[in-house]
Protein backbone atom coordinates (compact mmCIF):
# COMPACT_ATOMS: atom_id res chain seq x y z
CA UNK A 1 0.00 0.00 0.00
CA UNK A 2 1.79 3.06 -1.18
CA UNK A 3 0.89 6.74 -0.97
CA UNK A 4 2.34 7.10 -4.50
CA UNK A 5 -0.88 5.74 -6.21
CA UNK A 6 -3.56 7.36 -3.29
CA UNK A 7 -3.24 4.68 -0.95
CA UNK A 8 -3.74 5.17 2.96
CA UNK A 9 -2.74 2.43 5.51
CA UNK A 10 -5.56 4.83 7.68
CA UNK A 11 -8.16 4.27 5.05
CA UNK A 12 -7.37 0.27 3.77
CA UNK A 13 -7.74 -0.67 7.83
CA UNK A 14 -11.13 0.97 8.11
CA UNK A 15 -12.60 -0.44 5.13
CA UNK A 16 -11.09 -4.09 5.42
CA UNK A 17 -12.38 -3.60 9.66
CA UNK A 18 -15.83 -2.18 8.68
CA UNK A 19 -14.97 0.83 10.90
CA UNK A 20 -14.86 4.38 11.26
CA UNK A 21 -11.46 5.75 11.36
CA UNK A 22 -9.51 9.64 10.73
CA UNK A 23 -6.28 9.48 9.33
CA UNK A 24 -4.34 12.18 11.56
CA UNK A 25 -1.98 12.54 8.56
CA UNK A 26 -4.47 14.35 6.13
CA UNK A 27 -7.48 14.99 8.64
CA UNK A 28 -9.66 12.76 6.49
CA UNK A 29 -12.32 10.71 7.79
CA UNK A 30 -13.12 6.91 6.44
CA UNK A 31 -16.45 5.27 7.43
CA UNK A 32 -17.35 1.68 6.45
CA UNK A 33 -19.24 0.80 9.36
CA UNK A 34 -22.22 -0.52 6.58
CA UNK A 35 -20.08 -2.70 5.10
CA UNK A 36 -21.34 -6.09 5.06
CA UNK A 37 -19.65 -9.15 4.97
CA UNK A 38 -16.84 -8.33 8.13
CA UNK A 39 -17.50 -11.36 10.33
CA UNK A 40 -14.14 -10.90 12.44
CA UNK A 41 -11.48 -8.00 13.12
CA UNK A 42 -7.98 -8.68 15.34
CA UNK A 43 -4.73 -6.66 15.75
CA UNK A 44 -1.79 -9.13 16.94
CA UNK A 45 1.12 -7.59 18.16
CA UNK A 46 4.56 -8.48 18.63
CA UNK A 47 5.95 -8.62 22.47
CA UNK A 48 7.80 -5.54 22.24
CA UNK A 49 4.95 -3.25 20.44
CA UNK A 50 3.38 -0.41 22.21
CA UNK A 51 0.14 -2.09 23.98
CA UNK A 52 -2.13 0.74 22.55
CA UNK A 53 -1.39 -0.85 19.04
CA UNK A 54 -4.12 -2.99 19.82
CA UNK A 55 -6.23 0.31 19.04
CA UNK A 56 -6.45 0.36 15.16
CA UNK A 57 -6.61 3.77 15.22
CA UNK A 58 -3.97 4.24 17.32
CA UNK A 59 -1.55 1.32 15.10
CA UNK A 60 -2.27 2.98 11.60
CA UNK A 61 -2.19 6.57 12.61
CA UNK A 62 1.08 5.82 13.77
CA UNK A 63 2.30 4.51 10.79
CA UNK A 64 0.96 7.35 9.09
CA UNK A 65 2.73 10.08 10.77
CA UNK A 66 6.53 7.94 10.92
CA UNK A 67 6.70 7.80 7.16
CA UNK A 68 7.55 11.17 5.78
CA UNK A 69 7.50 10.85 2.10
CA UNK A 70 4.92 11.10 -0.68
CA UNK A 71 5.86 7.79 -1.93
CA UNK A 72 6.32 5.86 0.87
CA UNK A 73 5.17 2.41 1.27
CA UNK A 74 2.87 2.18 4.18
CA UNK A 75 1.98 -1.48 4.87
CA UNK A 76 1.67 -4.76 2.77
CA UNK A 77 -1.45 -6.79 2.50
CA UNK A 78 -1.46 -10.43 1.91
CA UNK A 79 -5.33 -12.06 1.19
CA UNK A 80 -6.18 -15.87 1.64
CA UNK A 81 -8.74 -17.64 0.53
CA UNK A 82 -10.49 -19.84 3.78
CA UNK A 83 -11.07 -23.26 2.76
CA UNK A 84 -15.13 -23.78 2.73
CA UNK A 85 -14.99 -26.87 4.39
CA UNK A 86 -13.96 -25.74 8.31
CA UNK A 87 -16.26 -24.18 10.69
CA UNK A 88 -15.71 -20.16 11.27
CA UNK A 89 -14.34 -21.09 14.88
CA UNK A 90 -11.73 -23.65 12.78
CA UNK A 91 -11.06 -20.99 10.13
CA UNK A 92 -10.30 -18.17 12.97
CA UNK A 93 -7.62 -20.49 14.64
CA UNK A 94 -6.21 -20.96 11.17
CA UNK A 95 -5.84 -17.92 10.30
CA UNK A 96 -4.76 -16.72 14.04
CA UNK A 97 -1.82 -19.30 13.76
CA UNK A 98 -0.74 -18.53 10.60
CA UNK A 99 -0.33 -14.78 11.14
CA UNK A 100 1.41 -15.41 14.46
CA UNK A 101 3.85 -18.06 13.32
CA UNK A 102 4.70 -16.29 10.41
CA UNK A 103 4.47 -12.52 10.61
CA UNK A 104 4.32 -11.56 14.27
CA UNK A 105 7.35 -13.93 15.18
CA UNK A 106 8.94 -12.25 12.95
CA UNK A 107 7.93 -8.68 14.16
CA UNK A 108 5.39 -7.70 12.24
CA UNK A 109 2.08 -5.85 13.51
CA UNK A 110 -0.89 -7.42 12.07
CA UNK A 111 -4.39 -6.70 11.42
CA UNK A 112 -6.84 -9.29 10.03
CA UNK A 113 -10.12 -8.74 9.23
CA UNK A 114 -12.28 -12.07 7.99
CA UNK A 115 -15.15 -11.35 5.36
CA UNK A 116 -17.85 -13.81 4.55
CA UNK A 117 -20.85 -12.65 2.26
CA UNK A 118 -22.42 -15.92 2.20
CA UNK A 119 -21.37 -16.38 -1.30
CA UNK A 120 -19.12 -18.86 -1.13
CA UNK A 121 -15.92 -17.13 -1.27
CA UNK A 122 -14.74 -16.73 2.48
CA UNK A 123 -11.73 -14.60 2.64
CA UNK A 124 -9.01 -13.02 5.13
CA UNK A 125 -7.21 -9.73 4.82
CA UNK A 126 -3.77 -9.48 6.77
CA UNK A 127 -2.45 -6.16 6.65
CA UNK A 128 1.40 -5.78 7.68
CA UNK A 129 3.61 -2.93 9.08
CA UNK A 130 6.53 -2.74 6.81
CA UNK A 131 8.44 -0.60 9.53
CA UNK A 132 10.31 -2.62 12.22
CA UNK A 133 10.49 -1.87 15.24
CA UNK A 134 13.03 -1.03 17.96
CA UNK A 135 13.25 -3.06 21.24
CA UNK A 136 11.43 -0.02 23.02
CA UNK A 137 8.98 -0.48 21.48
CA UNK A 138 9.35 2.59 18.73
CA UNK A 139 9.65 2.81 15.08
CA UNK A 140 12.87 1.56 13.46
CA UNK A 141 14.67 2.73 10.72
CA UNK A 142 13.21 0.15 7.17
CA UNK A 143 16.75 0.68 5.91
CA UNK A 144 20.31 1.32 6.63
CA UNK A 145 23.61 3.20 4.71
CA UNK A 146 26.45 0.75 4.40
CA UNK A 147 29.81 1.89 2.67
CA UNK A 148 31.58 0.13 -0.17
CA UNK A 149 34.78 -2.11 1.23
CA UNK A 150 37.89 -2.79 -1.01
CA UNK A 151 39.63 -6.53 -0.32
CA UNK A 152 41.32 -5.12 2.60
CA UNK A 153 38.51 -4.08 4.31
CA UNK A 154 38.62 -0.06 3.58
CA UNK A 155 35.84 2.47 2.40
CA UNK A 156 36.60 3.72 -1.16
CA UNK A 157 36.54 7.47 -1.97
CA UNK A 158 33.31 8.40 -4.25
CA UNK A 159 35.75 11.22 -5.65
CA UNK A 160 33.76 13.60 -4.07
CA UNK A 161 34.90 13.82 -0.99
CA UNK A 162 33.14 11.10 0.77
CA UNK A 163 32.76 7.18 0.47
CA UNK A 164 30.88 4.64 -1.99
CA UNK A 165 28.02 3.21 -0.28
CA UNK A 166 24.52 1.32 -0.68
CA UNK A 167 21.57 1.11 1.21
CA UNK A 168 20.37 -1.98 2.22
CA UNK A 169 17.07 -3.08 4.09
CA UNK A 170 16.96 -3.37 7.83
CA UNK A 171 14.91 -6.26 7.55
CA UNK A 172 14.44 -9.41 4.55
CA UNK A 173 10.43 -8.82 4.87
CA UNK A 174 10.57 -7.30 1.40
CA UNK A 175 12.35 -10.32 -0.24
CA UNK A 176 10.85 -11.73 -3.16
CA UNK A 177 11.35 -14.73 -2.09
CA UNK A 178 8.74 -13.93 0.72
CA UNK A 179 5.86 -14.57 -1.65
CA UNK A 180 6.76 -18.29 -2.31
CA UNK A 181 7.90 -18.74 1.48
CA UNK A 182 4.74 -17.43 2.71
CA UNK A 183 2.16 -19.43 0.16
CA UNK A 184 3.69 -22.40 0.68
CA UNK A 185 3.06 -21.89 4.66
CA UNK A 186 -0.34 -20.79 4.01
CA UNK A 187 -0.73 -24.25 2.43
CA UNK A 188 0.73 -26.37 5.13
CA UNK A 189 -1.17 -24.80 7.86
CA UNK A 190 -4.50 -25.07 5.97
CA UNK A 191 -3.85 -28.55 5.45
CA UNK A 192 -3.15 -29.18 8.71
CA UNK A 193 -6.28 -27.40 9.81
CA UNK A 194 -8.10 -29.92 7.13
CA UNK A 195 -7.04 -33.02 8.57
CA UNK A 196 -7.22 -32.08 12.01
CA UNK A 197 -11.41 -31.69 11.20
CA UNK A 198 -11.10 -34.91 9.96
CA UNK A 199 -11.80 -33.53 5.63
CA UNK A 200 -10.03 -34.87 3.61
CA UNK A 201 -9.84 -32.08 0.95
CA UNK A 202 -5.98 -30.95 0.65
CA UNK A 203 -4.43 -27.84 -1.42
CA UNK A 204 -1.58 -27.18 -2.59
CA UNK A 205 0.06 -23.39 -3.80
CA UNK A 206 1.79 -25.07 -6.79
CA UNK A 207 1.17 -24.78 -10.54
CA UNK A 208 0.46 -28.36 -11.76
CA UNK A 209 3.56 -28.03 -13.82
CA UNK A 210 5.67 -27.99 -10.43
CA UNK A 211 4.02 -30.84 -9.03
CA UNK A 212 4.68 -32.93 -11.70
CA UNK A 213 1.16 -33.72 -12.60
CA UNK A 214 -0.08 -33.77 -16.36
CA UNK A 215 -3.16 -32.25 -16.19
CA UNK A 216 -4.67 -28.98 -17.82
CA UNK A 217 -5.19 -26.29 -14.78
CA UNK A 218 -8.34 -24.80 -14.40
CA UNK A 219 -8.32 -20.83 -14.56
CA UNK A 220 -9.58 -18.41 -11.59
CA UNK A 221 -13.26 -17.58 -11.69
CA UNK A 222 -13.20 -14.77 -9.57
CA UNK A 223 -16.21 -13.57 -7.12
CA UNK A 224 -18.11 -11.97 -9.85
CA UNK A 225 -18.26 -14.93 -12.48
CA UNK A 226 -18.47 -17.64 -9.88
CA UNK A 227 -21.70 -15.59 -8.03
CA UNK A 228 -23.18 -15.87 -11.67
CA UNK A 229 -22.43 -18.88 -12.54
CA UNK A 230 -24.17 -20.35 -8.95
CA UNK A 231 -27.07 -18.75 -10.08
CA UNK A 232 -27.54 -20.60 -13.43
CA UNK A 233 -25.62 -17.85 -16.01
CA UNK A 234 -23.09 -19.20 -18.26
CA UNK A 235 -19.94 -17.16 -17.89
CA UNK A 236 -17.14 -16.99 -20.53
CA UNK A 237 -14.23 -18.13 -17.63
CA UNK A 238 -16.60 -20.70 -16.80
CA UNK A 239 -17.37 -21.63 -20.37
CA UNK A 240 -13.28 -22.39 -20.44
CA UNK A 241 -13.33 -24.68 -17.25
CA UNK A 242 -15.63 -26.73 -18.37
CA UNK A 243 -14.43 -26.84 -21.61
CA UNK A 244 -11.09 -28.53 -19.59
CA UNK A 245 -13.07 -30.46 -17.41
CA UNK A 246 -13.46 -32.36 -20.76
CA UNK A 247 -10.30 -32.11 -21.81
CA UNK A 248 -9.00 -33.53 -19.18
CA UNK A 249 -11.59 -36.40 -18.64
CA UNK A 250 -10.16 -36.77 -22.71
CA UNK A 251 -7.13 -36.93 -21.58
CA UNK A 252 -7.33 -39.49 -18.93
CA UNK A 253 -9.83 -42.10 -20.62
CA UNK A 254 -7.40 -42.12 -23.39
CA UNK A 255 -4.84 -42.99 -21.20
CA UNK A 256 -6.39 -45.72 -19.21
CA UNK A 257 -7.99 -47.12 -22.07
CA UNK A 258 -4.40 -47.26 -24.04
CA UNK A 259 -2.65 -48.70 -21.40
CA UNK A 260 -5.15 -51.66 -21.12
CA UNK A 261 -5.15 -52.87 -24.66
CA UNK A 262 -1.00 -52.40 -24.72
CA UNK A 263 -0.43 -54.40 -21.60
CA UNK A 264 -3.00 -57.20 -23.55
CA UNK A 265 -1.37 -57.14 -26.98
CA UNK A 266 2.07 -57.45 -25.07
CA UNK A 267 1.42 -60.34 -23.78
CA UNK A 268 -0.51 -61.64 -26.88
CA UNK A 269 2.31 -60.77 -29.43
CA UNK A 270 3.51 -63.93 -29.05
CA UNK A 271 0.21 -65.87 -30.10
CA UNK A 272 0.85 -68.23 -33.03
CA UNK A 273 -1.48 -68.50 -36.01
CA UNK A 274 -3.91 -70.74 -36.65
CA UNK A 275 -2.62 -74.35 -37.98
CA UNK A 276 -5.46 -74.06 -40.81
CA UNK A 277 -3.19 -71.45 -42.32
CA UNK A 278 -5.94 -68.79 -41.69
CA UNK A 279 -4.97 -65.25 -40.05
CA UNK A 280 -5.35 -64.80 -36.56
CA UNK A 281 -6.47 -61.04 -37.18
CA UNK A 282 -9.33 -62.37 -39.71
CA UNK A 283 -10.46 -64.55 -37.46
CA UNK A 284 -10.96 -62.26 -34.59
CA UNK A 285 -12.65 -59.83 -37.58
CA UNK A 286 -14.75 -62.39 -38.30
CA UNK A 287 -15.98 -62.96 -34.83
CA UNK A 288 -16.78 -59.79 -33.96
CA UNK A 289 -18.67 -58.42 -37.07
CA UNK A 290 -20.64 -61.52 -36.26
CA UNK A 291 -21.18 -60.45 -32.89
CA UNK A 292 -22.03 -56.63 -34.36
CA UNK A 293 -23.93 -58.52 -36.61
CA UNK A 294 -26.32 -60.57 -34.48
CA UNK A 295 -26.63 -57.30 -31.57
CA UNK A 296 -28.49 -55.24 -34.35
CA UNK A 297 -32.01 -55.92 -34.44
CA UNK A 298 -33.69 -52.50 -35.94
CA UNK A 299 -32.61 -50.81 -39.58
CA UNK A 300 -30.24 -48.29 -38.11
CA UNK A 301 -28.53 -51.00 -35.60
CA UNK A 302 -27.91 -53.31 -38.51
CA UNK A 303 -26.67 -50.15 -40.52
CA UNK A 304 -24.37 -49.49 -37.50
CA UNK A 305 -22.99 -52.95 -37.40
CA UNK A 306 -22.12 -52.64 -41.56
CA UNK A 307 -20.22 -49.30 -40.35
CA UNK A 308 -18.73 -50.52 -37.23
CA UNK A 309 -17.13 -53.62 -39.22
CA UNK A 310 -16.14 -51.25 -42.32
CA UNK A 311 -14.03 -49.14 -39.38
CA UNK A 312 -12.22 -52.47 -38.01
CA UNK A 313 -11.35 -53.86 -41.07
CA UNK A 314 -10.67 -50.44 -42.18
CA UNK A 315 -8.03 -50.03 -39.48
CA UNK A 316 -6.65 -53.84 -39.71
CA UNK A 317 -5.76 -53.29 -44.01
CA UNK A 318 -4.48 -49.81 -43.67
CA UNK A 319 -1.98 -51.08 -40.66
CA UNK A 320 -1.26 -54.02 -42.70
CA UNK A 321 -2.07 -56.62 -39.42
CA UNK A 322 -1.97 -59.61 -39.98
CA UNK A 323 -0.85 -60.90 -36.89
CA UNK A 324 -0.66 -60.18 -32.66
CA UNK A 325 3.02 -59.00 -32.96
CA UNK A 326 1.85 -56.53 -35.71
CA UNK A 327 -1.01 -55.59 -33.19
CA UNK A 328 1.36 -55.09 -30.66
CA UNK A 329 3.60 -52.79 -32.75
CA UNK A 330 0.66 -50.63 -33.73
CA UNK A 331 -0.57 -50.09 -30.32
CA UNK A 332 3.07 -49.58 -29.09
CA UNK A 333 2.59 -46.60 -31.58
CA UNK A 334 -0.27 -45.48 -30.56
CA UNK A 335 0.88 -45.31 -27.00
CA UNK A 336 4.35 -42.91 -27.64
CA UNK A 337 2.19 -41.17 -29.95
CA UNK A 338 -0.79 -40.29 -27.01
CA UNK A 339 2.44 -39.56 -24.78
CA UNK A 340 3.94 -37.26 -27.47
CA UNK A 341 0.14 -35.30 -28.12
CA UNK A 342 -0.91 -35.38 -24.05
CA UNK A 343 2.80 -33.38 -23.32
CA UNK A 344 1.92 -31.21 -26.61
CA UNK A 345 -1.28 -30.15 -25.31
CA UNK A 346 -0.45 -29.82 -21.74
CA UNK A 347 2.22 -27.50 -22.74
CA UNK A 348 0.74 -25.25 -24.85
CA UNK A 349 -2.42 -24.87 -22.37
CA UNK A 350 0.16 -23.75 -19.81
CA UNK A 351 1.50 -21.36 -22.44
CA UNK A 352 -1.58 -19.98 -23.03
CA UNK A 353 -2.79 -19.97 -19.46
CA UNK A 354 0.51 -17.51 -19.15
CA UNK A 355 -0.66 -16.00 -22.06
CA UNK A 356 -4.40 -15.21 -21.18
CA UNK A 357 -2.97 -13.78 -17.96
CA UNK A 358 -0.73 -11.32 -19.54
CA UNK A 359 -3.65 -10.42 -22.31
CA UNK A 360 -6.08 -9.58 -19.26
CA UNK A 361 -3.68 -7.50 -17.30
CA UNK A 362 -3.12 -5.55 -20.14
CA UNK A 363 -6.64 -5.36 -20.89
CA UNK A 364 -7.37 -4.35 -17.34
CA UNK A 365 -4.51 -1.55 -17.58
CA UNK A 366 -6.09 0.00 -20.51
CA UNK A 367 -8.96 0.12 -19.20
CA UNK A 368 -8.69 1.94 -16.17
CA UNK A 369 -5.30 3.97 -17.10
CA UNK A 370 -7.66 6.89 -17.86
CA UNK A 371 -9.31 6.94 -14.64
CA UNK A 372 -5.57 6.93 -12.92
CA UNK A 373 -4.43 9.67 -14.84
CA UNK A 374 -7.28 11.45 -13.99
CA UNK A 375 -6.67 10.97 -10.30
CA UNK A 376 -3.42 13.46 -11.09
CA UNK A 377 -5.38 16.28 -12.16
CA UNK A 378 -8.01 16.03 -9.40
CA UNK A 379 -8.03 19.17 -7.54
CA UNK A 380 -6.54 18.68 -3.80
CA UNK A 381 -10.18 19.18 -2.20
CA UNK A 382 -12.16 16.83 -4.67
CA UNK A 383 -9.20 13.81 -4.41
CA UNK A 384 -10.62 12.14 -1.69
CA UNK A 385 -14.13 12.06 -2.72
CA UNK A 386 -12.55 10.72 -6.50
CA UNK A 387 -10.47 8.24 -4.59
CA UNK A 388 -13.45 6.50 -2.92
CA UNK A 389 -15.68 6.41 -5.97
CA UNK A 390 -13.06 5.14 -8.11
CA UNK A 391 -11.78 2.81 -4.98
CA UNK A 392 -12.09 -0.52 -7.33
CA UNK A 393 -10.93 0.78 -10.43
CA UNK A 394 -7.62 2.51 -8.90
CA UNK A 395 -6.57 -0.87 -6.87
CA UNK A 396 -7.07 -2.86 -10.02
CA UNK A 397 -4.69 -0.38 -11.89
CA UNK A 398 -2.41 -0.65 -9.44
CA UNK A 399 -2.17 -4.51 -9.25
CA UNK A 400 -1.78 -4.62 -13.06
CA UNK A 401 0.94 -2.02 -12.82
CA UNK A 402 2.97 -4.06 -10.35
CA UNK A 403 2.21 -6.77 -12.81
CA UNK A 404 3.39 -5.39 -15.67
CA UNK A 405 6.31 -3.85 -13.80
CA UNK A 406 7.43 -7.23 -12.63
CA UNK A 407 7.27 -8.87 -15.49
CA UNK A 408 9.17 -6.11 -17.60
CA UNK A 409 12.00 -6.16 -14.78
CA UNK A 410 12.17 -10.22 -14.89
CA UNK A 411 13.29 -9.30 -18.70
CA UNK A 412 9.65 -9.98 -20.38
CA UNK A 413 8.95 -7.62 -23.43
CA UNK A 414 5.29 -6.24 -22.92
CA UNK A 415 4.18 -7.18 -26.34
CA UNK A 416 0.32 -7.72 -26.71
CA UNK A 417 0.50 -7.71 -30.39
CA UNK A 418 2.40 -10.87 -29.99
CA UNK A 419 1.45 -12.54 -26.89
CA UNK A 420 -2.10 -12.29 -29.40
CA UNK A 421 0.01 -14.30 -31.93
CA UNK A 422 1.10 -16.72 -30.28
CA UNK A 423 -2.19 -18.04 -28.48
CA UNK A 424 -3.74 -17.77 -31.63
CA UNK A 425 -0.91 -20.27 -33.09
CA UNK A 426 -0.50 -22.58 -30.15
CA UNK A 427 -4.62 -22.55 -29.88
CA UNK A 428 -4.84 -24.05 -33.68
CA UNK A 429 -2.22 -26.31 -32.69
CA UNK A 430 -3.88 -27.47 -29.59
CA UNK A 431 -7.13 -28.25 -31.62
CA UNK A 432 -5.29 -30.08 -33.86
CA UNK A 433 -3.94 -32.55 -31.73
CA UNK A 434 -7.33 -32.62 -29.66
CA UNK A 435 -8.26 -33.90 -33.15
CA UNK A 436 -5.64 -36.64 -33.39
CA UNK A 437 -6.84 -37.64 -29.70
CA UNK A 438 -10.29 -38.35 -30.79
CA UNK A 439 -9.47 -40.47 -34.28
CA UNK A 440 -6.63 -42.16 -31.48
CA UNK A 441 -10.18 -43.32 -29.40
CA UNK A 442 -11.15 -44.54 -32.81
CA UNK A 443 -8.44 -46.64 -33.11
CA UNK A 444 -8.54 -47.57 -29.96
CA UNK A 445 -12.06 -49.18 -30.05
CA UNK A 446 -11.18 -51.13 -32.64
CA UNK A 447 -8.70 -52.74 -30.51
CA UNK A 448 -10.60 -52.96 -27.80
CA UNK A 449 -13.04 -54.63 -30.18
CA UNK A 450 -10.47 -57.33 -31.01
CA UNK A 451 -9.87 -57.96 -27.24
CA UNK A 452 -13.44 -58.70 -26.66
CA UNK A 453 -13.53 -61.19 -29.70
CA UNK A 454 -10.24 -62.89 -28.78
CA UNK A 455 -11.69 -63.18 -25.07
CA UNK A 456 -14.97 -64.86 -26.60
CA UNK A 457 -12.69 -67.18 -28.85
CA UNK A 458 -10.69 -68.34 -25.95
CA UNK A 459 -14.16 -68.94 -24.02
CA UNK A 460 -15.69 -70.86 -26.43
CA UNK A 461 -12.31 -73.04 -26.96
CA UNK A 462 -12.02 -74.05 -22.99
CA UNK A 463 -16.02 -74.75 -23.18
CA UNK A 464 -15.54 -77.09 -26.00
CA UNK A 465 -12.44 -78.49 -24.74
CA UNK A 466 -14.59 -79.56 -21.55
CA UNK A 467 -17.20 -81.26 -23.55
CA UNK A 468 -14.47 -82.95 -25.47
CA UNK A 469 -13.05 -84.33 -22.24
CA UNK A 470 -16.58 -85.43 -20.78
Amino acid sequence: MKRSVGRSAVAAAAYRSGEKLTNEWDGKTHDYTHKPGVVHTEIMLPAHAPPEFQDRSTLWNSVEEIEKSSDAQLAREIEVALPVELSRAEQLALVRSFVKDNFVAEGMCADFALHDKGDGNPHAHIMLTIRPLKPDGRWGPKCRKVYDLDSQGNRIPDGKGGWKNHREDTTDWNNRENAEKWRAAWAAYANRALEAAGRPERIDHRSYKRQGVDKIPSIHMGVAASQMERRGIATEKGDINRQIAADNKLLKEIKARITRIYNWTKEQAGTKQPQDGSSLMARLYEAQAKVNSNKARSRSGKIKALQDNAKLLAFLQSNGINSMQELYEKVSAMNKDYYNLRGQIVSAERRLAVLDERLEMWAQYEKYKPIRQKLDKVKPGRREQYQQKHRDELALFDAVSVFLKSLKESGEAITPKAWRAEAAKLTMQKDADYQKMRAMRDEIKAVESLRKAADRLAHEGQRQQRETER
